[in-house]
């Protein structure tokens, strides 16, 4: 049962006779566990509160709006404790993490309710029958499945948990019961690639259209995986054989399978990472469709393309003659060129204009890690020091942790200003905030 920490002045719950430090036990007879429930069951327009105070329980009710919220704060977002993962997967990113940093990087999460409230992606080894009548009676959608095989014996092997391979009856459930589901699969070179990456697909293009979408991602791997499993690259070679073969995949499905638009249908995404390795072109905006994939690095370059591309067509002349400015943009490898080309067509038709553009290489994690989300304030400014950056910085804001205030290395916005001796500023991983961001103009 949760602890009350918090009561909101003047709000529904205080006028009631709510105090902080009472243990919310029940919602309308059911009990609360976390945070799913009461969210679940506080949408009713009368509520019977049972509460826990010293010696007492006490039954209060409230009556609301539907969907009214009614003051109460606890402890923490989810009422409870994360869940930590269950999995020993070979391919862990967090295990791969050098000694020495913060503590809660080495916190492994698996929780379904992370999945349904921040888009996190969840095993379902954590899950029992029990949880997921829970997620089905409250139509929890859409819950996001690290799914990386469904070859029942290889995801055992790949996540070292004996119930990875039975928990995948659970994707059947979840799809009958109108769930909607979004998968993932971490490719593995040698590992579930290949064939068994067309089994994959296959089997999780059963569930569509409650499967409306999975992606395909390369195994990120750093520079300190002593004494894990031998994990190697995809070359530039394989990536491209690894797009061929899901656009074969969705070429078949397409033609038997459409769109409520009557488009052939569209399921498995190859990540951005893929095309970069490659050099294969970029998908156009329309090849992504509502874009369930983005927060999996699927089409987030030709979002942002796209997005930057739209406000410099909205842009009067006069508006971006009048920016006289110099500034740098500093991201990872992977978008280097296509950060430059958007600042190029930029400075083109905006000639006081300077961007300045450095791609920084993540020495942190080693070479092999190329994304802008995980560089470290210690590698930028290794890599920035001394140089010209005009009057202002810009980083993605991906670069530092939910809450805004540190890099992955510990080291916060205001000590990389200080040291680099410029203002640095953070930009959502938006076009039109990137545009905004280099030039003031807004829409």
């Amino acid at each position: 049962m949760p602890e009350i920490t918090g009561v909101l002045p003047h709000s529904r719950a205080a006028k009631a006779g709510v105090l902080e430090g009472d243990w919310l036990l029940e919602i309308n007879g059911h009990p609360i566990r976390d945070v799913l429930d009461y969210r679940f069951r506080l949408a009713d327009s009368k509520v019977a509160l049972k509460l826990h105070r010293g010696p007492d329980i006490l039954e209060l009710t409230i009556r609301k709006g539907t969907y009214d919220d009614i003051g109460l704060e606890f402890g923490t977002p989810l009422m409870d404790k994360k869940h930590r993962c269950e999995n020993g997967c070979l391919f862990c990113f967090i295990d791969q993490n050098p000694p020495g940093m913060r503590e809660t990087i080495y916190f492994k999460d698996d929780d379904s309710r992370l999945s349904f409230l921040h888009g996190n992606y969840v095993t379902l080894t954590n899950l029992h029958d029990e949880d997921i009548d829970r997620i089905i009676e409250m139509h929890i959608s859409p819950v996001n499945v690290s799914v990386h095989a469904t070859n029942p014996d290889l995801r055992v092997k790949m996540m070292k948990n004996k119930r990875a391979g039975q928990v995948l009856s659970y994707l059947g459930r979840l799809a009958d019961a109108g769930i909607t589901l979004r998968g993932q699969i971490v490719l593995c070179r040698g590992l579930n690639d290949g064939e068994e990456l067309e089994r994959s697909m296959r089997d999780l293009s059963a569930y569509w259209p409650a499967m409306d979408s999975a992606s395909v991602v390369p195994v990120g791997l750093t520079a300190h995986r002593h004494g894990l499993y031998p994990l190697e690259p995809f070359t530039p070679e394989e990536c491209a054989e690894v797009i061929r073969q899901i656009e074969r995949f969705n070429e078949a499905f397409g033609e038997t399978h459409t769109t409520e638009e009557g488009e052939p249908a569209r399921i498995f995404f190859a990540s951005d990472e893929f095309y970069i390795r490659s050099g294969t072109p970029l998908p156009d905006n329309d090849y992504y469709g509502d874009y369930n994939q983005i927060d999996n690095g699927v089409g987030m370059l030709t979002s942002l393309i796209h997005e930057f591309g739209l406000a410099l067509s909205m842009a009067e002349d006069e508006e971006l003659a009048s920016v006289q400015r110099t500034v740098t943009v500093a991201t990872g490898e992977a978008a280097y060129g296509t950060i430059s080309h958007l600042a190029g067509e930029l400075t083109e038709r905006c000639p006081g204009l300077t961007v300045r553009i450095h791609a920084v290489k993540n020495e942190f994690f080693g070479g092999q890690v190329t994304v802008t989300g995980l560089l470290t304030g210690g590698d930028i400014l290794k890599q920035l020091e001394g140089a010209e950056l005009g009057e202002c910085l810009y980083l993605s804001r991906t670069t530092l942790r939910a809450e805004g205030d540190l890099f992955l290395d510990g080291m916060t916005p205001g000590e990389l200003s200080e040291k680099l001796r410029v203002p640095v500023e953070f930009v959502e991983n938006d076009g039109a905030a990137l545009f905004g961001a280099l030039t003031g103009i807004e829409y």
